[in-house]
């Protein structure tokens, strides 16, 4: 079976794979797709060779996850481009009228003409914002001045004004530099649409999604049906006990798919391009690696970049607070072990590393939960605690992450990134302080991620004070996720 999921997972790869570099590196497709499918490659090999009743080393299921995406990361940085000539339509118009072509030293660097400016420059009305200055970078178009009304005002006001002279031909960036001062940026739009071009493609794959789905509801069945209690040995001499494993992976499904789903709505609200949710299936550990959805057009605005980042993280703990107190309360009770309290222990949690999973632990488990005792989960917790890790990772205020989109959206770029900075200092001390290796894992993974995040189109206008709420809400979760039981409170409930 693993060989045939293995031949399944490396197609998708490959197709995943080429449809990503083709166009951004000369390095060969199989060359990036050897580095995706290494840490599939080794798992698959040690099941052949040493059979499933010998479980994988932690580092060789560590170290291959963490170093292939870098490597792959490290590839995409050193290939050269490939060579695509492209013509834009003020190069076609010199085409044809050579007498009104520009000096060549400009053209390289000059997106519009000279009487192209002039309309440009009215684009500007002095009430909404004053313009100073034009800057030409390759490509891009720099407009820097005084803003004279509300940021919303003149960001719409000079869209339409630009879109009138110039079509969709640019995008119209609003952004804040480093001194606070808003300042306009046109970029040559990435999406017009051509005869070839990925635009006339499907955004949504709807056979793909589903044969991702299949896969991940496959593992995640055999490995419910392990986490009841029954050996790999006896599934493989009666497929049909997989069929306990069903509840887990049908809960496990649900928690991941109802967060990416959260996602997915809000981007359509918005009109936003985007993927249906992908799942990662994996025949180890807990049968998946997550789940996902691409954006594949801008952001209009730091309101919508914070609706879709945070219904995401919203809409997974609406299922899974139900489904972590149901499956905690039919869970048992057990000793501690003091050789093995890692938080990935599912045979005795010791859940007071995490305030907000202790207290739910207490109301689901009552007085049957003191001092002294851990949790042996059941299929079901088991679903629920990792819904609760999901969301606390997704909530880090860090780079691309939710939390970092929505503290993005709340703050702006430039205090997102210094409460990006805060965040993994604060991980990193909670490493410190906890030994643990899935912490330290972590706090290596928040330092990997990029603090910088892609902006909004109109990254200046701010929220409201409801989305602000909200959003000190998300951060409030996370601390009650990450952070211990203070002692006065563990003795007080008796935890």
């Amino acid at each position: 079976m693993w060989l045939v999921l293995l031949i399944i997972l490396g197609w998708i790869t490959y197709q995943l794979v080429k449809k990503s570099v083709a166009t951004t590196s000369r390095f060969p497709v199989w060359l990036f797709w050897l580095v995706m499918m290494t840490p599939a490659l080794i798992w698959t090999s040690w099941l052949l060779i040493y059979g499933e009743d010998k479980p994988l080393p932690l580092p060789l299921v560590i170290i291959p996850f963490v170093f292939c995406p870098l490597l792959y990361w490290g590839l995409l940085q050193i290939s050269p481009s490939p060579k695509v000539e492209k013509t834009t339509p003020d190069e076609t118009a010199a085409a044809e009228n050579p007498e009104n072509q520009p000096n060549t030293e400009k053209q390289d660097i000059r997106p519009i003409t000279v009487s192209e400016e002039k309309s440009l420059r009215d684009c500007f009305p002095w009430g909404i914002y004053y313009l100073q200055n034009l800057d030409y970078l390759p490509q891009v178009i720099l407009c820097r001045g005084k803003l004279k009304t509300v940021p919303e005002v003149a960001y719409h006001t000079i869209k339409e004004n630009v879109e009138n002279v110039f079509g969709n031909r640019f995008l119209v960036l609003f952004q804040e530099s480093l001194q606070g001062q808003p300042f306009f940026v046109l970029i040559p739009n990435p999406h017009l649409p051509s005869p070839d071009s990925d635009q006339n493609k499907p955004v949504t794959r709807p056979v793909f999604a589903l044969s991702l789905f299949l896969m991940t509801l496959l593992t995640t069945t055999w490995m419910g049906a392990i986490f009841t209690g029954i050996t790999r040995d006896q599934l493989q001499n009666d497929p049909s006990l997989l069929i306990q494993g069903l509840p887990y992976a049908l809960a496990i499904v649900t928690v991941l798919g109802i967060h990416e789903l959260g996602h997915y709505l809000s981007a359509i609200y918005y009109k936003i391009k985007v993927t249906l949710p992908y799942f990662i299936p994996f025949p180890q550990f807990l049968g998946v690696l997550g789940a996902f959805v691409q954006l594949r057009s801008p952001i209009p605005h730091r309101r919508a970049l914070f609706d879709v980042a945070i219904t995401g993280p919203f809409a997974g703990l609406s299922v899974t607070f139900p489904l972590l107190y149901w499956g905690l309360s039919l869970s048992q009770v057990v000793p501690i072990d003091p050789e093995n309290t890692s938080i990935i222990n599912f045979q005795a949690l010791d859940p007071r590393f995490s305030f907000l999973l202790a207290a739910v632990s207490k109301i689901a488990l009552g007085s049957d939960f003191s001092s002294g005792q851990a949790i042996n989960l059941h299929p079901l917790a088991i679903a629920g605690y990792v819904g609760l890790i999901v969301t606390a990772l997704n909530l880090m205020p860090v780079g691309r992450l939710d939390g970092g989109k929505i503290a993005h959206g709340m703050f702006g770029q430039r205090t997102a990134i210094v409460i990006g900075q805060f965040a993994r200092l604060a991980m990193f001390i909670l490493a410190l302080i906890r030994g643990d290796f899935i912490f330290w894992l972590w706090t290596i993974a928040l330092f990997l991620i990029p603090l910088l995040a892609q902006p909004a189109l109109n990254d200046v206008s701010e929220l409201d004070n409801t989305r602000d709420l909200l959003g000190l809400m998300a951060l409030g979760l996370l601390v009650m996720i990450v952070l211990p039981v203070p002692g006065a409170i563990e003795q007080w409930f008796h935890f």
